[in-house]
């Protein structure tokens, strides 16, 4: 009643419909029928003084007027609202329905007025018609649940996930640690397995973690969301921005969770999530199966009736988180993934490519079209490299490890592991270094292992860290010469030799 009161106040204001559907959360459509309906019974703002809510709806809404001699029987207006949300199903059907059974019943256009008159009493969320298994609303709770952590005693914020679909309202309920998009998706395979079926649509309210742009006309969905929703067979419809009866189904949802869930649950203490959870879903077994008071069944009951056999069926594997990042080839044709590096084709080096990232797996895209695979590895700025991803130039190489390197580098001497060591050291990523390093173990074989020492020895003295450095010492035969050592000899005395007090 408040709301009608309200309409009426902002009407007498001059305030347009549609701003006052905007300002009260209500219908366009709502707010008129109101108007019409105050109109109709002679009522304008200010109302009479001491005009009770009850009198002010009997007047808004008043009663058909009955007749004793009218003995048609009535449709059951609840049974005919709940069959209107079954796909396919019209007014002009059940009155054909209800003329079979009733031949003397009423007319088509008497038995849509009785109808609406009928709808009219139901609140604006319960009004609008949502067809069997089609929508299913999601949304976070605005109330928070308390978890304490059991080993610090510090108090942490649970985040409350709820979904409900649209023509039982059967809703699903449950914490997680934050909002963030592992929490997002996961919560709705987990609502997915609880009604057993899948909706032909998901409406989130634009959450940042599921919607990475709203638009009323073209919003952008996370690429993960989307993958999410192709594994399903389901669509990502976000509500529409400044569209309030977009999003009144999962509104009625969270504040019912929040007053029959969460508030039961105030004063108890929990010390882990899924101790929590535990009593979210007793709880939430008992708002199912409690009957609603205006169509006198309870959720459960309306989603095995109507919902149930209209969701598609659940795939058979879950579907498994993953990540979407932009990334771009380096010269040396891999891609950084949490500080690991993954070959892709050399010919794609420094193009802009997708990874999707799993727990176990990266897959690297380039236009739509899968262009490696690796299993996930840790970080540390290894490289995992796929031979067939090498040039033809790079591939005698494959099969080297640093560890390989290392091992044969100590075999032939100290001063050929310092030296080894030194260069891949000196490089932002080991992998780096190899060619250089396998170059110099290969002088072995031309100079021999004796040779190669020395020239390490006589490369590490003067700073000479490259390939072609150490090369240009063995060619040289600069191995094999003593390096010039200075000499502790009498000072030079002599008339031209200056001292050092000259320069002061």
């Amino acid at each position: 009643m408040r709301k009608i009161r309200d309409v009426l106040r902002l009407h007498a204001g001059k305030l347009s419909r549609r701003r006052i559907a905007v300002s009260l959360d209500l219908g366009r459509t709502a707010v008129g029928d109101t108007i019409k309906r105050a109109s109709r019974a002679g009522l304008s703002w200010p109302l009479p003084m001491g005009l009770s809510d009850e009198d002010l709806e009997r007047r808004l809404f008043p009663p058909a007027v009955s007749n004793s001699r009218d003995r048609r029987p009535a449709p059951d207006w609840p049974v005919l609202h709940l069959e209107l949300k079954r796909s396919g199903v019209t007014l002009a059907l059940l009155w054909e329905e209800y003329r079979a059974v009733h031949p003397e019943g009423y007319g088509y256009s008497r038995f849509c007025d009785l109808y609406r008159a009928w709808k009219g009493k139901l609140n604006p969320t319960m009004r609008q018609a949502h067809v069997a298994g089609e929508k299913l609303f999601v949304d976070y709770a605005g109330t928070t649940a308390e978890v304490i952590d059991p080993l610090t005693g510090e108090i942490r914020q649970a985040q409350v996930f709820v979904a409900a679909l649209g023509a039982s309202s059967m809703s699903y309920a449950e914490a997680t640690w934050t909002q963030s998009l592992p929490d997002w998706i996961g919560a709705h395979t987990r609502a997915f397995a609880y009604f057993g079926g899948v909706p032909a649509q998901v409406v989130p309210d634009n959450l940042k973690s599921g919607v990475v742009r709203a638009c009323l006309y073209d919003p952008e969905i996370n690429r993960t969301y989307a993958d999410m929703a192709a594994h399903y067979g389901t669509a990502i419809v976000p509500a529409r921005p400044r569209k309030p009866r977009d999003k009144a189904k999962v509104e009625v949802a969270v504040q019912v969770v929040e007053r029959w869930i969460l508030a039961r649950l105030r004063n108890r203490r929990f010390f882990s999530l899924a101790e929590l959870n535990q009593a979210i879903a007793e709880l939430l077994e008992d708002l199912n199966s409690r009957v609603t008071r205006h169509l006198g069944a309870s959720r459960r009951q309306l989603f095995e009736q109507i919902d149930r056999p209209a969701l598609k069926p659940l795939p058979a594997v879950a579907f498994e988180y993953a990540e979407w990042k932009q990334r771009r080839a380096g010269l040396d044709y891999h891609v950084e993934v949490a500080k690991h590096y993954y070959s892709v084709p050399h010919a794609l080096a420094k193009q802009k490519l997708w990874a999707r990232i799993t727990d176990r797996s990266v897959e690297v895209f380039h236009k739509g079209k899968r262009v490696a695979l690796h299993m996930r590895a840790s970080g540390n700025r290894r490289h995992t490299t796929t031979p067939e991803h090498m040039p033809s130039s790079h591939r005698r190489h494959a099969g080297w490890t640093h560890e390989r390197i290392t091992n044969q580098a100590g075999a032939t001497g100290p001063n050929t592991a310092a030296l080894v060591g030194v260069i891949l050291k000196s490089r932002p990523h080991p992998e780096q270094g190899f060619r250089s390093c396998i170059g110099i173990l290969r002088l072995a074989k031309t100079h021999g292992a004796p040779r190669l020492e020395a020239a390490c020895e006589r490369a590490l003295e003067i700073g000479a860290t490259s390939y072609s450095s150490l090369n240009s010492i063995l060619k040289n035969n600069l191995d094999r010469r003593k390096p010039r050592q200075a000499t502790d000899g009498p000072a030079i005395d002599h008339p031209n030799i200056r001292g050092s007090r000259y320069f002061h």
